[in-house]
């Protein structure tokens, strides 16, 4: 007990030390114990990504890996690129013998589809003699409500490939890889993420169908759209087919569930320390995300307080160490920090940029009307989106877990993290047998 008190004084003058390294940038300021950067376009020769700060001693599974990103490439309403690629990450370093160092895991998702790409993608001033495929125009009607026209105005871009292919969802498999690295960890820590999906066009679960994380588990990765009713599924697979009759796009909204997160995670000290802030981003910045909610999300603006607030209730029988809490209307956060209950987030995704029945754009070479581009593309890929937010939230929960329980092996970091829900869990269980 003394060696584990020692460790958590040791773990809070580092994470102090930390803290005191506040980067800033134009006066934002952000602690992060965690980061990755992607590299990569849609049709270059592959996506690369560089994770930094996962700790030594983690033992990586990398058919797990590929077993997500296998994931993010199904669901029905998916393209003809799903067909072309079956993505496998290649981890470079940062990895010995199966297990981290410590030092920056670097990965490399290869896209198969390159070959077709070599005359229009080549990196070099000029075209090299053997490149394969076939020469692409260029692209100058931009598509609306996709990234075309505002990354072209703001790199000053000719030929908007230049923005769609860096702007493309195909970047989201270097996030996929990289965020099943951070739930291996949490999963050492007994804390699993699984999603669902809850709404596609207006075919929706009732708004009163709580999916519990199990519920969520069951669902078979091949399920077309891994939403737990199946005659809701049927009617979501049906306003899919129509749509691509149409041929317009759906969105819809999924939810991701987090279980066995300890309480303590994130900070209501500073707004950018708050988890739920930080949650919502790791959503939001998800390709054709535009709102994220937590728990009950938007409902809490229509209901009275009574309804809203997660009551507290003394420890238990059957939790006899620990508050017990009613409902989770909060999703697992109050006040920035997580409760000890399962986190719950929330996304809401747009329909698809591109339409097979393109809608009006302007030609930026003659500024005269014409119909947007038409790149190839999904009819619905909410289901995806789901895996990636997965993937998202599992890294923001492991970086806030490390923030908290933060070591340079996962060695270290168990004995913080057994030391500190011991702390917990005497200071519940101690009250409650005084009180009985």
């Amino acid at each position: 007990m003394a060696l584990q008190a020692a460790d958590l004084r040791r773990n809070r003058r580092k994470r102090e030390r930390c803290v005191s390294r506040v980067r800033s940038f134009f006066g934002i300021q952000s602690v992060r114990m965690l980061r990755f950067l992607t590299a990569g376009e849609s049709h270059g020769q592959a996506l690369v990504a560089t994770l930094d700060g996962i700790p030594a001693g983690l033992e990586l599974d990398f058919n797990a890996i590929d077993a997500q990103l296998r994931r993010r490439q199904g669901g029905y309403g998916r393209g003809r690129r799903m067909a072309i690629e079956s993505d496998h990450a290649e981890v470079l370093s940062g990895v010995r013998h199966g297990s981290t160092t410590g030092a920056p895991i670097a990965l490399v998702v290869r896209n198969k589809d390159w070959v077709n790409w070599q005359q229009t993608m080549f990196t070099e001033p000029r075209m090299p003699a053997d490149a394969t495929g076939t020469r692409k125009p260029p692209v100058t009607r931009p598509r609306p409500g996709h990234a075309d026209l505002a990354g072209a105005i703001k790199y000053d871009h000719d030929d908007v490939r230049n923005v769609l292919e860096r702007a493309s969802a195909r970047e989201t498999a270097a996030r996929v890889a990289i965020g099943t690295v951070a739930r291996q960890l949490l999963a050492r820590f007994g804390i699993q993420v699984t999603s669902h999906v809850m709404t596609i066009g207006d075919v929706s679960l009732p708004p009163t169908r709580v999916v519990s994380a199990e519920e969520a588990r069951r669902l078979p990765d091949e399920a077309p759209l891994r939403c737990v009713d199946a005659e809701i599924e049927q009617r979501m697979i049906a306003a899919i087919d129509a749509a691509r009759d149409a041929g317009d796009t759906l969105g819809g909204a999924f939810e991701v569930i987090v279980t066995g997160v300890p309480p303590g995670l994130g900070s209501y000290a500073q707004w950018d320390r708050k988890l739920d802030g930080r949650l919502a981003q790791s959503v939001m910045c998800i390709h054709a995300i535009k709102a994220v909610g937590i728990g009950i999300g938007p409902e809490v603006a229509v209901r009275p307080g009574s309804r809203v607030h997660d009551e507290i209730m003394p420890p238990g029988e059957e939790h006899p160490d620990r508050l017990v809490r009613p409902t989770n209307n909060a999703g697992g956060l109050e006040g920035g920090v997580s409760n000890g209950e399962d986190v719950r987030v929330t996304g809401f995704m747009k329909p698809i940029s591109t339409l097979m029945k393109p809608l009006r754009s302007v030609d930026l070479v003659t500024l005269s009307e014409a119909p947007a581009a038409i790149e190839r593309s999904d009819v619905c890929a909410v289901p995806a989106a789901a895996v990636v937010a997965e993937a998202m939230v599992a890294f923001v929960i492991a970086d806030a877990f490390l923030e908290k329980f933060g070591g340079d092996s996962v060695q270290e970091i168990e004995r913080h993290y057994t030391a500190t829900a011991d702390q917990v869990r005497r200071r519940f269980a101690r009250r409650a047998i005084t009180n009985h």
